[in-house]
């Protein structure tokens, strides 16, 4: 088992882990971004379909839900560093051999969907073992700050990667900016492997004495078995489904509504991570209100009021101040609820229950895209995004009146 003396030893070089850690994703990251940017604009400025949308993010979220809750039982069972570097090796894999075809002539839009499922399988190992993995490295009192850091860190990459992405795509193809992917994705794992040294965690130094679904029924039950779990998730399922059109069609309602430059598609994006970073930046030095809860809520209602402005604004530049907000919310919301489990799950339980939330996030967003997507295509974009903004800052109240969920988002003393 892991003993008192090395966790102490590891969160004594927590500052240089993390730093060596959150290196590393955000190189990962960048690569990863500029071939979502790319894809998506692609396919976008080529069809303006909604339908051609919703297939896409289908393909990039519907092997993640199947996988994550199992992808959760092996980041309990197993050393979660390795996980996290086998996901960007297969992602990189993928990617090289997507660029070889692209670059032999047999690059077709269906192969672009292949690419999005197969990156989706990566994400669906990596995720639940980065949510269980910074526990391991930073001390519970500094979570909120080193989450609020990485999310300013996300949107500082989703700043650069559309501007970065439209650079490239007007001076080069599409596979040479998968081969800068593959490139980053090296370098990261150069990193995890050769420069950070973190201790496995106890479980995945024991002998494993049950099966992965046996496993699995006890991560479930776990989450039975807590009213706070329940509650979260049952709230998570219903955002996930709401925010999906000012997640996904709103590149969609700027080309239609706009015009259909790749300049203001890139504008949309810079909007959105220079808010998204101020947010983090935010949370980091702030830290939000004593109660999580309460800081949730603050980040749903601003979600769902600038989500209801983007369906009335008939001003470019007016969208773009409202896309920032929205930007500012985002780790209003993300941040509390990240460290909200990872301070309330049992350390070894952890990697089960960020499964099953990547599950509720991957699975929810497609679901609603399933409805909001082909309506894209029957209705004005404006109308989706009204409707999602009211029902978001509703369901503000219905989060801040759980007494649940508040006394669950009290701050541990």
């Amino acid at each position: 088992m892991q003993t008192n003396e090395q966790v102490n030893d590891s969160y004594s070089n927590w500052q240089k882990n993390t730093i060596l850690f959150l290196s590393s994703q955000t190189i990962s990251l960048f690569g990863s971004a500029l071939v979502q940017f790319s894809i998506l604009w692609y396919i976008t400025l080529t069809t303006e379909s909604g339908l051609m949308m919703t297939m896409y993010i289908i393909c990039g979220f519907l092997p993640t839900f199947f996988l994550s809750p199992i992808a959760g039982v092996w980041a309990d069972r197993y050393n979660r560093k390795n996980l996290i570097i086998m996901a960007d090796a297969l992602i990189a894999t993928a990617t090289l051999i997507l660029a070889i075809v692209f670059l032999l002539g047999y690059g077709t839009t269906w192969l672009l969907f292949l690419m999005a499922s197969i990156r989706a399988v990566g994400t669906g190992i990596q995720t639940p073992a980065v949510g269980a993995i910074l526990p391991q490295i930073v001390p519970a009192d500094n979570l909120t700050k080193v989450n609020g850091i990485n999310g300013s860190i996300h949107a500082i990459v989703n700043l650069l990667a559309p501007m970065a992405s439209a650079v490239l795509l007007s001076i080069a193809t599409l596979e040479a900016i998968f081969f800068i992917d593959v490139i980053t994705a090296v370098i990261a794992i150069f990193t995890l492997l050769f420069l950070l040294k973190i201790p496995v965690h106890a479980k995945a130094l024991q002998e494993q004495t049950t099966s992965y679904f046996k496993d699995l029924q006890l991560g479930i039950n776990y989450i039975r078995q807590h009213a706070f779990l329940k509650k979260f998730f049952v709230f998570f399922a219903v955002f996930f489904v709401l925010i999906a059109p000012a997640a996904f069609l709103t590149p969609l309602q700027v080309t239609r509504s706009f015009g259909s430059d790749v300049w203001r598609l890139t504008a949309i994006e810079i909007a959105f991570s220079i808010g998204m970073m101020l947010g983090g930046f935010v949370m980091a030095f702030w830290g939000g209100f004593k109660n999580k809860i309460h800081t949730m809520t603050l980040g749903c209602m601003i979600f769902g009021l600038c989500t209801f402005a983007l369906g009335i604004i008939p001003n470019f530049w007016i969208y773009l101040l409202f896309m920032s907000i929205i930007g500012v919310a985002i780790p209003l919301f993300n941040t509390p609820s990240t460290v909200l489990l990872q301070e309330k799950v049992e350390e070894e339980y952890l990697g089960r229950v960020f499964g099953v939330l990547g599950m509720i996030s991957t699975s929810m967003m497609p679901l609603g895209m399933l409805v909001f997507g082909p309506l894209a295509d029957v209705l004005k974009i404006e109308w989706l995004l009204i409707g999602s903004g009211i029902l978001l800052f509703l369901q503000g109240f219905m989060l801040v009146g759980s007494k649940t969920l508040v006394k669950a988002g009290e701050k541990q003393l």
